[in-house]
Formats: C-alpha cells, structure tokens, sequence
C-alpha cells in the first residue's frame, strides 16, 4: 500500500466519470472487473458488457451529463480496497419548459480490485453501489456572459 494506490483508485473515480460523460465505453473497460456490479435506486445490473450499455441508456435520457469527483476514502488491504468517493452529477435534458438540469449529490460505495494481483497491475472498480442524497431540477438559464 503506497500514496500511488490512493493516487490511482482517485484516478478510478475520475475515469469512470469521464467515460460516462463523454459516452465513453474504452474509458469504462479501463476501471471495471469484468464481473463489476453497479446498483443504485432501482437498479442493479452485473457484468462489464450489460453496465457498458447504460452508457447507451445515459444518452437517451440526456442530452449533456457532467459528473464531478469529491472527497474519496479508502481502505486498501493488499489487492482489494473498499471506500466512498462523493460525486455531484449534472444530467441535462429538454422538457416543455426548456432545458432543465438534474442534480444528484452522490455518495458511492466502492470496491475495488487490483487485478493481475501481487502489488501490480491497475486498481479496477468491483462493485460501485450509488447512493443518492438528494436531487434537484432547476431551469438552465441561457444568458450572455460579457
């Protein structure tokens, strides 16, 4: 266990992120165990090629998200770590009264695994349970910044 095993489960979070903002699938492949799990209100869905398909689901429901990584903790015990990475998601979609953003406070429950073992290879996600604190829905204003 170094500061570079902290450093690169932070980099898991920050991946995961990018890979759902940017519909990236390459960017999901690189952070989850083939058997990941990831669950959340209403949803539990087990395996890498079913949770790359919510990225596909992520693009239907909105037209824009943005998620940004907090504060994380981790506990790192050989090649497997558990913790909680806080997360702000912005998820934008057209209604009748215009473009609005979804906000969701996000507490995740993460278990990583390095896999390849033995003090090498790349800290992957295992199992990410969502755990939403609360949500907002506001307009998006659309002024001109001089």
């Amino acid at each position: 266990m170094t500061p570079d095993d902290y450093i690169a489960l932070r980099q898991t979070a920050e991946i995961y992120a990018r890979g759902a903002d940017r519909r990236c699938k390459d960017d999901w492949i690189a952070v989850l165990t083939d058997d990941v799990e990831i669950s959340g209100p209403g949803f539990s869905i087990k395996g890498l090629e079913q949770n790359l398909g919510s990225l596909d689901y992520l693009g239907q429901l909105y037209t824009a998200t943005r998620h940004l990584i907090h504060n994380q903790t981790a506990t790192i015990n050989g090649d497997t770590a558990v913790g909680e990475t806080y997360c702000t998601a912005e998820h934008r979609f057209a209604s009748g009264a215009g473009d609005m953003l979804r906000c969701w406070a996000i507490r995740y429950q993460d278990e990583w695994r390095r896999e390849d073992g033995q003090g090498g290879g790349r800290w992957k996600i295992a199992r990410r349970t969502l755990l939403l604190d609360w949500e907002e829905i506001r307009p998006i204003h659309h002024e001109s910044i001089s």
